[in-house]
């Protein structure tokens, strides 16, 4: 029995998945509101989360002392075979959110946890371990997901993606949206409390919003997250210490700190990733044995300011608009130059089968505009180019072992060669790249994209009218991806479908079209 909304009334027992494992306490006027999460799984171990809110849309309406929380994991749901337990301090200074590190597991198997607090049971949510070093994994699934508005659609697709037995769930940005209410709204009544957030009080109310979701609740409790950033957790195209508007700029580093704040707060993430003031280190690796090195990496705390700003918008803004020298400056970086530097050294000492790079935009070229009158975006990677190419001639260089990356934030399903140079049509392809529309989010129309593709034939498929997500499965020998997509995600109970369908094999650079 999967959790829907508005089905699970009566019952005061805690309801499991016969097929799943997946626990789904009563709603209502409850401690774990909020639901749990896991994230980051190691071969011994993974995190678990929840946070304490029973009244999660007016502060949380916890006491302002520590509460403490008990949680227990095991082999089986049904909790009859417990292989570790413990207790966890829900403090006040943390929104009462708990954050365990759990440890000693065996590597390569599911869990399932659970909290208890105040006489009430959590849901019960599962993780996997990851395999052990050395070992080759027979496969590994994983899903793409990004980018979900509240107030543009519903998150049907998180109940899809929670069936589809992932191993992972890798999502890559903008899991709550800081503006307030819209001039056009998309769903009457799906609309934003309050307006946008600036203050940790307003962040946190934001995340308690989305996180009362009952489909984003579910794929939660599916399978572990590996999580990062993009903009919207923050401020829209903010580059570093600087915001998307000039207008913004004071005080931005402070409303940075909060955001950067309630994130980890809310995030199944380690102590090692929580924030100091504005500062956060998230970027890491995890490894699944042999098979797969998943390169996690942070496109927004040590950019370089957006180039080529349009002069309204001040310093730093980013624009869809033509070139200008600053743009093409080769010190300029996506990652900042440190990060560079480790994500090559993990490339460089990296003995997997294939090699993903978990990070947030579009990473292939964009021409938009005719030849001489050439336009690019300038929050992507193109606004990057030279990071870019630094990052592909390093791939082409060392021969890194099958490169696949995975990003989002455009709202829309793209399957790209990612090529040495693109303006040659008979250059290499060294890497290929997915990217997972948006689970709700809108974007353009294919009538908008589709005129734009002639002049981008390393883009090998694209559609902008579809939400959903992508799914990996990584083997051995080849790594099949399918786009899944939802009829309609402005319909609660929308179906889902394969849009398409991709294999890459191992040893043999570029994509192929498959269905």
């Amino acid at each position: 029995m999967l959790r829907r909304r508005g089905l699970l009334r009566a019952a005061p027992a805690l309801l499991v998945t016969a097929r799943a494992g997946i626990g789904v306490a009563q709603p209502g006027a409850q401690l774990f509101a909020l639901g749990v999460a896991s994230g980051d799984p190691v071969p011994d171990g993974f995190v678990i989360w929840t946070r304490l809110a029973p009244d999660p849309l007016a502060g949380g309406g916890m006491p302002d002392q520590p509460v403490s929380v008990r949680w227990e994991v095991a082999e089986d749901a049904g909790f009859a075979r417990i292989v570790a337990r413990g207790e966890a301090m829900a403090l006040p200074d943390a929104v009462h959110s708990v954050h365990v590190e759990v440890g000693g597991l065996r590597p390569g198997a599911w869990y399932w946890y659970r909290f208890v607090a105040g006489g009430q049971a959590s849901d019960v949510g599962r993780a996997r371990t990851a395999p052990a070093a050395g070992e080759m994994a027979a496969r590994l699934r994983l899903i793409l997901a990004s980018c979900q508005n509240w107030q543009h659609g519903y998150f049907g697709a998180w109940r899809h993606a929670a069936a589809e037995e992932a191993d992972a769930i890798c999502f890559v940005g903008d899991y709550i949206y800081e503006h307030g209410k819209p001039g056009r709204q998309i769903l009457e009544g799906r609309v934003h409390i309050g307006g946008e957030c600036r203050t940790l009080a307003e962040y946190r109310a934001r995340y308690a919003q989305y996180k009362t979701d009952p489909d984003l609740q579910l794929a939660h409790c599916a399978a572990p997250w590996i999580v990062t950033w993009d903009d919207h957790e923050v401020e829209n195209d903010y580059a570093a210490d600087m915001p998307g508007l000039r207008a913004e700029q004071p005080g931005f580093l402070a409303r940075r700190a909060a955001a950067y704040r309630a994130f980890w707060e809310h995030m199944p993430l380690r102590a090692a990733q929580r924030p100091v003031g504005p500062d956060a280190v998230i970027y890491r690796r995890l490894d699944f044995g042999r098979l797969a090195r998943l390169h996690v990496v942070d496109d927004r705390q040590y950019r370089s300011w957006q180039a080529c700003p349009r002069p309204e918008l001040g310093a730093g803004s980013a624009t869809v608009g033509p070139d200008c020298t600053e743009r093409l400056r080769p010190d300029r970086s996506m990652l900042g130059m440190a990060q560079e530097r480790w994500l090559e050294d993990g490339l460089a000492g990296s003995t997997a089968r294939w090699n993903v790079l978990i990070q947030q935009s579009l990473f292939a070229e964009f021409r938009q505009g005719v030849s001489d009158q050439r336009r690019w975006w300038t929050d992507a990677w193109d606004g990057y180019p030279a990071a870019r190419q630094r990052l592909i001639d390093f791939i082409a260089s060392r021969k890194t072992a099958n490169p696949v990356i995975l990003g989002g934030d455009v709202h829309c399903f793209y399957g790209t060669d990612i090529k040495t140079d693109f303006a040659d049509p008979k250059a290499p392809v060294v890497a290929s790249e997915f990217i997972g529309s948006s689970i709700s989010s809108y974007g353009w129309n294919n009538a908008q994209l589709q005129p734009l593709l002639g002049a981008n034939p390393h883009i090998r498929f694209a559609d902008a009218e579809r939400r959903g997500y992508a799914m990996l499965e990584l083997g051995t020998a080849e790594t099949a991806v399918r786009f899944r997509a939802v009829r309609d995600a402005t319909a609660a109970d929308s179906p889902v479908a394969t849009l398409r369908r991709f294999a890459l094999e191992a040893g043999r650079a570029g994509l192929q079209i498959t269905g």
